[in-house]
């Protein structure tokens, strides 16, 4: 069979037997099919060699096939590649979860490992909620998110994404009813006005006797909007919690271990929420891990109060293997300077992008940190628009109104020219 022939048929088997995300079953758009990935390249079945201008959903920050990530897990392999974390421990999990106590805002105490960013969420949303029922308090049982927000795809999560504009709202019926402020309004690099929290404080003085908690995405709304936010707005909500005793849960999922230019984006506003989730990027995207941190106030009000325990268990929880790798990630971070490959990646993704504006298809180009967003007028036609980014050699995946790329952090100036131009002539 040649390699044409046998692309056809992988894609053909693909359509039998598999359902891909966010599509129908067989998919509406053929997929690519994948032989091999290193560096910032995916080499296709049929030969062609594609940069992944997508970091594959944003986790792959040190690009495909890592050597020392890859020896982290061939190393760890020798020693056990699972074990149950109920009743039992290992090195691995302690090393990691001292390491993110270290890296993360300050004031964090406790982490509670999972496999998925819907599930660490899930687990946030838990430690909110039963905290309230341990501090003799249940009727604090809803929380408050922002329109155009992301959270996941589980049932707690899609209760806080934008009901309207999100992925979900067929299930509106069947969610728990959240409250919902306006998306922040004013730009990262934006004038600051106070009146921009007006309508959040307003919900939070009307709603915060029965509130647990607010949810957001720090500086970056993600798979909502692709929308960056002024620092003051996260500081003036970060007050407010303080202000009405509620808790602040940070999902920094997507934005974790410096996608936006600060390893953290709740270090551009200096603020430390009650409740962090990580994810995506934690493993530099090799296996799906997860983690949700928070203050000591929040575990010991759940461990001293009935039932004494936080009722979450995931079978995979702190799989050995995970949390090698990703402490070999976090290692990778520290010994280089990612900061400079970041804000290179910025400056270069500018200075593609900005053409752009002159677009008729284009009503608004961004840039922050390894993050350069084109929204269009219309919806983009995905079909057509990935056409033509991979006969231009590029990976990415638009949607709704956006063509995006958080390309991994060891792209090269002429990667990044190349995915900018591809952008440009797509849209075109």
């Amino acid at each position: 069979m040649n390699i044409s022939n046998f692309y056809d048929d992988l894609l053909k088997r693909d359509a039998e037997s598999l359902w891909h995300p966010y599509a129908a079953a067989p998919a509406g758009i053929a997929p690519y099919a994948v032989k091999s990935a290193s560096g910032t390249r995916l080499t296709l079945h049929d030969g062609r060699e594609l940069i992944d201008g997508m970091s594959s959903w944003w986790a792959v920050i040190h690009g495909y096939n890592q050597p020392r990530l890859n020896a982290a897990l061939t190393a760890q392999l020798e020693d056990m590649a699972h074990v149950m974390f109920g009743g039992l421990t290992h090195e691995p999990a302690i090393r990691l979860a001292e390491k993110l106590l270290v890296l993360t805002p300050p004031g964090l105490d406790k982490v509670f490992f999972s496999d998925s960013g819907s599930v660490a969420v899930e687990v946030a949303l838990k430690m909110a909620l039963q905290y309230w029922v341990a501090a003799g308090k249940p009727e604090k049982k809803r929380i408050l998110s922002l329109y155009q927000g992301y959270h996941g795809d589980t049932f707690g999560a899609m209760s806080v994404c934008d009901p309207v504009n999100g992925m979900h709202h067929i299930f509106s019926d069947l969610l728990t009813p959240q409250i919902f402020a306006p998306a922040p309004r004013i730009p990262f690099s934006g004038v600051w006005d106070d009146s921009a929290v007006d309508e959040i404080a307003g919900l939070i003085k009307k709603h915060h006797h029965e509130l647990a908690a607010v949810i957001l995405e720090p500086i970056v709304q993600g798979a909502g909007g692709m929308r960056f936010y002024h620092p003051e707005y996260l500081r003036r909500v970060r007050r407010l919690c303080d202000e009405f005793d509620l808790l602040l849960l940070a999902d920094e999922i997507a934005t974790g271990f410096g996608r936006s230019g600060e390893l953290f984006a709740c270090n551009y506003a200096q603020i430390t929420p009650d409740i962090l989730c990580l994810g995506k990027a934690l493993t530099g995207g090799y296996m799906s891990f997860a983690a949700t941190l928070c203050k000591n106030r929040v575990s010991a009000m759940i461990s001293g109060n009935q039932p004494g325990l936080l009722l979450h268990g995931p079978t995979f929880m702190a799989n050995p293997l995970a949390c090698a790798v990703a402490l070999a990630s976090i290692d990778l971070l520290e010994n280089y300077n990612w900061r400079a490959a970041v804000k290179r990646i910025e400056k270069r993704l500018r200075k593609g992008l900005e053409p752009c504006r002159e677009l008729p298809a284009v009503k608004d180009v961004r840039v922050l940190g390894a993050i350069g967003v084109l929204e269009t007028r219309q919806p983009v036609a995905v079909a057509r628009v990935q056409e033509r980014l991979v006969a231009r050699g590029v990976w990415l995946r638009p949607f709704a109104h956006l063509c995006y790329t958080m390309p991994p952090f060891i792209t090269t100036d002429d990667e990044i020219d190349m995915i900018t131009a591809a952008m440009y002539a797509a849209l075109s």
